[in-house]
């Protein structure tokens, strides 16, 4: 007798397997959207359909591409190392030619003798006196005088009176005027005095000593 198996038993018995093969793959592919990560480089697009009693909406989700950090790239300036060394060469300066010299010591001041120089003596035991004697010294003014010009046209005349230093070598020193007559007639005096002879000196206990003279001079138009 041939058995016949029934359609609903063959149905039954394939029911359990192919669900717990369908639970297997669905859960496969969860597991692998879980793990799966989008390319960065790629948009990815989620479109979600959401069912309400009256209309269905769409609603479209957009994930943005990162914004990629642009990568600064350093260049290092620094050349790099020559391969021919180069050995500096130290030269030594030669010492300057002008050099500080010290200066020489300055040479001792020279000692410098003060002359002492006698008095003057006002009264001495043997006054000086004109080579020849007073008439001798009258001659010789006459002589050498000089009139003034001036003195001639303006009819100045009169006495002018002379001090004067006979020095110990008969040579005439500090004239002066005590007495004046005119500017004119006191130059020539001076003049006079200034161009006479040495005298011979004043003596005072044998020894020649200066002495003080006075000496009046007496001009007289003719």
């Amino acid at each position: 007798m041939e058995l016949k198996k029934s359609q609903e038993a063959s149905n039954d018995r394939l029911r359990y397997p192919t669900i717990f093969v369908g639970v297997l793959f669905a859960g496969s592919l969860v597991l692998a959207s879980f793990t799966y990560k989008a390319p960065e480089e790629k948009k990815v697009v989620v479109a979600a359909v959401v069912k309400t009693d009256d209309q269905t909406v769409q609603v479209d989700e957009k994930v943005e591409k990162p914004q990629e950090t642009p990568q600064t790239t350093t260049v290092d300036a620094t050349p790099p190392p020559s391969e021919d060394i180069i050995e500096e060469k130290t030269e030594e300066i030669p010492p300057s030619q002008n050099t500080y010299t010290a200066p020489p010591p300055a040479p001792p001041a020279a000692v410098t003798k003060t002359e002492i120089i006698p008095e003057v003596v006002e009264f001495p035991d043997v006054e000086a006196s004109f080579p020849g004697g007073p008439a001798a010294m009258k001659q010789w003014i006459q002589q050498n005088v000089q009139y003034p010009e001036i003195s001639r046209e303006l009819g100045d005349q009169g006495r002018v009176y002379v001090s004067f230093v006979v020095e110990t070598d008969g040579s005439i020193t500090g004239i002066d005027i005590p007495r004046s007559l005119t500017t004119e007639l006191d130059r020539e005096a001076k003049r006079l005095v200034r161009e006479m002879p040495k005298w011979a000196p004043g003596s005072v206990k044998g020894e020649s000593v200066r002495s003080r003279c006075r000496l009046p001079i007496t001009f007289t138009l003719q």
